[in-house]
């Protein structure tokens, strides 16, 4: 209490006392200051947790008896302007990044400007969940994940900018605009938007407000920009309001072959949903099924990823460096849970919103990639469309397209979708290992499947036709060009849906018993053998994860 009771005589003390404090504290950092000790010397530093919690492959299990110190580090890397921008456009692709970059100092583009519509400032955008841009409206919010150039010559609205989002309301009220900037012009063209385009069905539920609903938001472009190319549109309420978003405009279209070059045969692409396996590692099953599909004449795999076991993230970028397979980092939208325990176990308890924010990277996936291939598949890792009378995709198409003709009462087709027959690792276990098939070879190893189909039109997946489709479901197209969809029915005597799955899915556990009754054995698949397994094996040896037996 004393201390409170000096006045102006003691200031010196104070300093003495500070003083002596920080003596002490130069007094125990000393020590630290000049090194270890001469008996601490030899020793090495111990590494750190992470370090112990990790090996190298190859790397012998127990500690080096050597006394030669580990090298030092290399010297880390600051990065550059450009290479920030770089790794920002690859992990963000929806950002038109290199738009801003050509023209920062350009005043002519309303970089500053005060007036109508200024080109936004990347910095101010609003982000939401790393890879979505929010837009707050009088009556709702939506969340931007993509937007893409449609002029497709199937589309009746001619060109048009459509962007992928979600909003809070099942009727979007928000008279809302497009701010599109070319790189021919120095002002936005501001359009008004014409639809929004529900991505759903009200009859599947989660049909109410206040749940985050897909839509496709179009934006016609006017006669006098129809010929060009928007490199940006940013989504706003009233036209000239400065934008808080900012997407770059996909448009993937490959130049056109020379005139006397030979038509190049129809291509074919796979989309996989987000991927979610937390801590269920399905490596080895991963090499097999995108070895397969490559085989039956997917030029590419597009992944989507949630959350993936490590390995699984091993298998991906082997892939991915080979040019065979392209992964797109995803989240959900707005205030779902993006942290990995918690999103996972909301994706299986709240399967409506899971299958609703599917539809995403399928439409992603279908707009970024619609003028590079004719075909395009959504498939899961635990299935594959297998032909029967054909050994590839392409010899199934060229095959039933005859057969697929349209009535004259009919649109056009727009999908062909094979039927679902169930591979249950139930009925495998009840019989023994299949002879000369490595047991890693999980799709080969099952040859018992259920006797009967699911129902007509259950679970089925399908060869979608891009330039007719619109908005695509999983199963079935929901939305096509120039009128309704038109899906054909593959016969189940020229390719069916095989399904690898533990077990039936739970929306039919009540008829699954009548499902596996009297099981059929079917090895069909083994037609594919030596092939397949030659480059399982192959790519399983250069990822070192063969296993032993």
């Amino acid at each position: 209490m004393r201390w409170c009771t000096l006045g102006r005589g003691s200031r010196g003390a104070r300093w003495l006392v500070a003083l002596l404090a920080w003596g002490a504290l130069v007094a125990l950092a000393l020590p630290r200051l000049q090194g270890p000790s001469g008996a601490q010397r030899g020793a090495r530093p111990a590494p750190s947790a992470r370090l112990l919690l990790q090996s190298e492959p190859g790397a012998p299990s127990t500690p080096s008896t050597s006394s030669t110190p580990p090298p030092a580090p290399p010297p880390s890397h600051v990065l550059g302007e450009e290479e920030l921008r770089a790794e920002a456009a690859r992990r963000l692709p929806s950002l038109p990044l290199d738009y801003w970059y050509r023209h920062k100092d350009d005043k002519d583009k309303f970089y500053k400007s005060k007036e109508c519509a200024p080109l936004p400032n990347p910095l101010e955008l609003e982000f939401h969940n790393v890879y979505w841009q929010t837009l707050h409206t009088a009556n709702g919010t939506f969340h931007l994940y993509g937007a893409y150039l449609d002029d497709r010559e199937a589309s009746l609205l001619g060109p048009a900018v459509r962007l992928l989002a979600v909003h809070d309301r099942v009727h979007p009220k928000p008279q809302t605009h497009c701010q599109l900037w070319f790189e021919e012009r120095a002002a936005p063209v501001l359009v008004r938007t014409l639809e929004y385009k529900y991505v759903w069905n009200s009859k599947w539920g989660n049909y109410r407000d206040g749940v985050l609903q897909p839509y496709l938001i179009a934006c016609v472009l006017p006669a006098d920009v129809r010929q060009l190319v928007p490199a940006a549109v940013s989504l706003v309420e009233r036209p000239c309001d400065r934008a808080r978003t900012a997407l770059r405009v996909h448009h993937d279209r490959p130049p056109p072959p020379p005139v006397d070059a030979p038509a190049p045969p129809p291509r074919i692409a796979v989309c996989v949903k987000g991927l979610d396996f937390l801590h269920e590692d399905l490596s080895i099953r991963l090499v097999e099924w995108i070895e397969f599909v490559l085989l039956l004449g997917a030029e590419k795999v597009y992944f989507y990823e949630l959350q993936v076991h490590p390995n699984m993230s091993r298998v991906l970028q082997h892939y991915a460096a080979r040019g065979l397979v392209e992964v797109t980092p995803i989240t959900l939208p707005g205030g779902q849970p993006n942290l990995p325990a918690l999103q996972h176990l909301y994706l299986k308890k709240k399967t409506t919103h899971k299958r609703q924010m599917e539809l995403v990277p399928y439409n992603d996936c279908l707009y970024r990639h619609m003028h590079r291939y004719r075909w395009i598949a959504l498939l899961d890792i635990d299935e594959v469309i297998v032909p029967l009378a054909d050994r590839d995709w392409g010899s199934l198409l060229r095959r039933i397209l005859p057969l697929a003709a349209r009535p004259a009462n009919l649109p056009p087709r727009s999908s062909y979708h094979a039927a679902n027959l169930y591979y249950l690792d139930s009925l495998r276990h009840e019989h023994e290992w299949v002879p000369g098939v490595p047991r890693y070879m999980h799709m080969l190893q099952h040859v018992w499947r259920t006797r009967n189909f699911t129902r007509p039109g259950q679970y089925v997946k399908a060869f979608h036709e891009t330039g007719r489709v619109l908005a695509l479901h999983n199963h079935f197209p929901l939305a096509c060009l120039g009128g309704a969809c038109s899906s054909y029915e593959l016969e189940t005597r020229h390719a069916r849906l095989q399904h690898y799955r533990a077990d039936c899915v739970t929306a039919l556990s009540k008829t699954c018993a009548d499902l596996r009754a009297d099981p059929v054995r079917d090895s069909v698949l083994l037609r594919w053998q030596e092939p397949l397994v030659a480059r399982v094996t192959d790519a399983l040896r250069q990822l070192n994860m063969l296993p032993s037996s």
